[in-house]
């Protein structure tokens, strides 16, 4: 779904939820409340349906022109245990009428379907926010199953709260008793009836839900109108009852972007169309080569629905035969892409060193989740950094890019390729699950944006011999890159040996020499350190002594417990990077800029490891690795403390 927008980007607010004094609706005889930011939290069993709802409201929510930013939070079984506090699942959305980078540290509405839903998210809530519960869940042996002793809608422990109980499952039941539905069937809708009472609470345009529902059931009619009435019946449920009094408003955020057309986007989808268009921008056909892995999978989902862009996909019985596939596809003219997450990586180290040997453009894309091992598949983590510079036998450099938001996927994917294709190299993309669920506004770019990505193949002879013999040498370098001549299979007089034993300089023979093989080493260390990165940029307008460097999905929590502090009257610097292999130039000089130097990260310090190994800069590492993003309030304060020591 997208918007048109057009404004100049304006100055972001910051600070506590603000509301305007509450007007009449004309349209109702209820107040309507004008509020700046909201953050909703809809949670359930992980059979409620809970990530389309937020989904659904999401979309809409984009389309009437808030800035967003989503936090999708659901267990790794395919249906974990009903009713019990490990199988919930939960959708976070923080909208708002400026500029905002995270889906907010605590939700002021939670819509609560079932006792275990309350029970572990609860803490969450500030005092005083609003709780929406749906009290037919909340049976005594529901509520034992997650440790509730008696019933918290009346044991008075929510009296800090505005709770709205509200028999969700039997308004549902009630609003579809005209279908032909069983009990069971007509209860699975109870989500799009919480849909449509918080439509009615923050004004959501309805239009778009209803053509989702009927397009995504139109092979069952019925089921498409039932869900539609119950968002319906919600609505007016809102619209109705004595127990909401005021409904809520916030702005579309015209000051937050720049003039353009824009849609929600999420950050695995952005990568998947960062691919197309680098394909299209280099006149190249796109081959993934891939195996299924939480949370890379939508990647392989969404290219394989794009045969019209030239796209091929290859969903490989593992994940070395998916890598291997790509290789192939890269030795023979595509740009090749593999995608997985961390166990993937590991699995798929011997063939990235065989690409690093081989000097050939190969993706391959990790997005980073929990481990060791399978560890949380539907969390985040970034704790593969060292593993992407170090993770092979042998001096295997390969360069490594980061994006920084779900819509900076895109971009990133562009650079990524403009590495590989450039310099003939693999290249290891580092998102997250973060990244990879979450979503945000993203401008659809102009084609006349996009970088020119186009790639000579070699022709014929590169070489002359002594005896003035023409040849061609598969390992003679660009001498500005360093990069090999990529040589298409089939093509006359150009038949060269491929395989991973060392090549001897220029003619790519087997060589076992010693000096041939210290050569090889240093110039393929020499041409990764030689990859043309920009300068890193820092966002210091106070003149700060201590600098906050960050990378990755960390940007947004970072720079919204940057301008926690700013707000506060407390200089701080921040800067932060995409490219981690090679760094960019001027970052030793940026870092002894300053006192301190604080690096946040979702690891046990991997990114301030190699800072400090590399620049001998005492940097501050802090560290989380709870399977959950920063949340801007604590990392603001722990900002403080260093600053203050």
């Amino acid at each position: 779904m997208t918007s048109q927008v057009s404004s100049e980007a304006g100055e972001a607010l910051v600070g506590e939820q603000r509301s305007a004094p509450a007007t009449a609706d004309p349209g109702s005889a209820k107040e309507v409340r004008r509020l700046d930011r909201v953050i909703i939290r809809f949670a359930g069993d992980s059979g409620d349906g809970m990530q389309l709802t937020g989904d659904r409201f999401t979309s809409e929510t984009a389309s009437f022109g808030n800035d967003l930013s989503t936090l999708p939070n659901f267990p790794a079984e395919i249906r974990a245990p009903a009713g019990t506090l490990p199988g919930v699942s939960s959708f976070q959305l923080h909208f708002a009428d400026h500029d905002i980078l995270t889906p907010g540290d605590a939700p002021d509405v939670l819509v609560a379907m079932n006792p275990a839903a309350l029970k572990a998210n609860i803490a969450d809530v500030p005092h005083g926010g609003e709780i929406i519960v749906n009290t037919d869940e909340f049976a005594k042996r529901a509520m034992q199953k997650v440790g509730y002793a008696a019933s918290p809608l009346e044991d008075g422990s929510l009296d800090a709260y505005r709770v709205h109980p509200v028999p969700l499952t039997t308004l549902t039941v009630e609003a579809l008793k005209d279908f032909d539905l069983s009990r069971k069937e007509a209860e699975r809708s109870k989500n799009m009836f919480a849909l449509g009472l918080l439509s009615w609470m923050y004004h959501r345009p309805t239009e778009g839900t209803e053509s989702f529902l009927r397009t995504k059931f139109a092979k069952k009619p019925e089921i498409a109108e039932a869900n539609v009435a119950a968002f319906r019946a919600g609505w007016n449920f809102g619209e109705t009852t004595e127990d909401f009094a005021v409904s809520y408003e916030v702005a579309p955020a015209t000051s937050a972007f720049p003039t353009g057309t824009y849609r929600n986007i999420s950050g695995n989808l952005a990568l998947a169309y960062g691919l197309i268009a680098a394909s299209r921008q280099a006149d190249l056909p796109l081959y993934l080569g891939s195996y299924p892995i939480t949370p890379a999978s939508d990647i392989l989902h969404e290219l394989s629905r794009h045969k019209n862009f030239g796209v091929r996909t290859f969903q490989a019985e593992d994940e070395i035969a998916g890598i291997g596939a790509a290789l192939g596809a890269a030795f023979g003219g595509s740009l090749a892409v593999t995608t997985t997450s961390g166990p993937g990586v590991a699995l798929k180290s011997e063939t990235i060193g065989l690409a690093v040997s081989l000097e050939l453009p190969l993706l391959i894309v990790d997005i980073q989740r929990g481990g060791p091992s399978t560890g949380l598949p539907t969390k985040t983590e970034q704790a593969d950094l060292l593993q992407a510079m170090f993770g092979r036998n042998g001096e295997a450099p390969v360069p490594i890019v980061a994006p920084r938001t779900p819509a900076d996927c895109f971009d990133a994917a562009l650079d990524a390729a403009r590495i590989a294709l450039t310099y003939r190299t693999p290249v290891m993309l580092l998102s997250d699950g973060y990244l990879a669920n979450g979503s945000e506004p993203w401008r659809i770019p102009e084609t006349t944006e996009l970088p020119d990505l186009t790639t000579r193949f070699a022709q014929g002879p590169n070489h002359q011999l002594a005896d003035g013999t023409e040849v061609f040498w598969p390992y003679k370098r660009d001498p500005e890159t360093l990069a090999r001549p990529w040589a298409i299979p089939g093509t006359p007089g150009l038949e060269h040996r491929i395989g991973g034993i060392e090549k001897q300089d220029g003619t790519g023979n087997i060589s076992y020499d010693p000096a041939n093989h210290d050569f090889m080493v240093r110039t393929r260390q020499a041409k990764i350190d030689g990859i043309t990165v920009p300068d890193l940029d820092v966002d210091d307008p106070d003149g700060a002594n201590v600098l906050v460097l960050g990378w990755g999905s960390t940007y947004g929590p970072i720079t919204a417990a940057v301008r926690r502090l700013r707000t506060a009257g407390t200089p701080i610097a921040q800067a932060h990077l995409r490219h981690l292999n090679p760094f960019p130039a001027n970052l030793g000089e940026v870092l002894r800029r300053y006192d301190k130097v604080v690096i946040p990260e979702m690891n046990l310090g991997q990114l301030a490891t190699l800072v400090r190994a590399r620049y001998l800069v005492d940097a501050h590492s802090h560290n989380q690795v709870n399977g959950m993003p920063f949340k801007a309030e604590q990392l603001a304060a722990a900002l403080q403390e260093v600053i203050d020591a």
